[in-house]
Formats: C-alpha cells, structure tokens, sequence
C-alpha cells in the first residue's frame, strides 16, 4: 500500500483543521467551487434516520470531493470528509437558518440529553471507508437570557444544534458521554484509524 505524508480535506469546518493538526496531519483544503451546490448535500429526507443521514451526507460529501479532485488534475492523496449532526430523539437538528430557529434549537436541548453524531469517510485512491461517532451531551437547563445572548453572538450559526462544544455554552453542559473530538467535528480515534488504513502516517 502506498504512504501518504498529506490528505485532503474536503471541509471548511476550521474546527476540523485544528483538530487535524492536534494528531499532526498535514492536510490541503479541498473545497467546492462556485459550481457545486454544497448546502444541498445536507438537505434532509422525510423519515431519515439521524446516524442514516449522516451517512449518506457524507459519502455524498467524499463523492463530490472525488470529482472534484479528479476535475482539477491534482496530485492523488487520501481524501477526508465529515458531516456532523444533533438528534434529538429521531429528529434532526441541522444548522439554524435564523435567530428565531436558534433560539427555538436552543430551547429545545434546554435541560435535555440529546446525540451528537460525526461521520467521516476516507477515500485511500481505491475505496472508501467510513466510522461513525455517537457521543451524548447532557444540557442544564438554559436560561431565556443566556440563549438570547448565545444567538446575539452569532456562535450557532453554521453549527448543527446551534451550538459549538467549545464555546461560552460549555459552562452550561452538564456532562458528556463519548469523544468530545467527535462532538468538535471529527472524532480523533475513528480519525486516525481511518487514515492509517488509508496508508497515511499518524
């Protein structure tokens, strides 16, 4: 199998750059260009199922970033590629599209557990594997002013379940079951796995 000293990543997720260099991968940027329609990769499905939908959003993802990499004539490496997603039971909490969306997001989770799931799929030039994480996050209840600061800030948006573990709302999770790398964005262990297999040195 061929070694690898870079992937590609096909994300624009600044949180999965970090985390990528905490575990020492160097990683070039992979991203659409004006031509794809990204956002409607994430588009869900009546009745899908939280862990089917991620899934299918990021193989979705890893294709498109195949193509694209084919199209642009560039040198082959392993491509990475994520999605993220809140349940809350069978429901999906994906990215708020307002303040009032946010702000209903964030009830919601108030004083409630809920599942953060991150898929991530690695093409190695022959196949692609993909691991899912399944973590829980157990919210205290959240007062009204709190949430109306929260969306003030601007922080939820872009995030599924409005929210990002590592911003001013941690003070506010009550516990965590699972990978706090993977309720980031990318879980660290599935991660690594993934790129070892993929022929990459980590």
């Amino acid at each position: 199998m061929a070694s690898h000293d870079f992937i590609y990543l096909a994300s624009q997720s600044p949180r999965r750059r970090q985390l990528l260099g905490q575990i020492g991968v160097r990683h070039e940027l992979l991203l659409a260009d004006g031509e794809e329609d990204a956002e409607a990769l994430e588009a869900t499905r009546a009745g899908e199922l939280p862990r089917a939908y991620v899934e299918r959003v990021t193989r979705a993802k890893l294709q498109a970033a195949r193509e694209r990499l084919k199209r642009r004539g560039l040198p082959l490496a392993p491509i990475l590629c994520a999605d993220t997603t809140v349940a809350l039971g069978r429901r999906i909490l994906g990215k708020p599209v307002d303040a009032a969306d946010a702000v209903a997001t964030l009830t919601a989770l108030s004083g409630r557990s809920h599942r953060v799931l991150t898929a991530v799929a690695v093409f190695d030039g022959r196949r692609a594997t993909l691991a899912v994480n399944d973590s829980h996050v157990k919210f205290a209840p959240l007062p009204r002013e709190v949430i109306a600061a929260y969306v003030e800030s601007g922080e939820p948006f872009g995030k599924a379940g409005a929210y990002a573990i590592q911003s001013s709302l941690a003070g506010w999770i009550e516990r965590i079951a699972g990978s706090y790398s993977g309720i980031m964005g990318l879980p660290l262990y599935e991660t690594t796995q993934l790129l070892r297999r993929a022929g990459l040195r980590v």
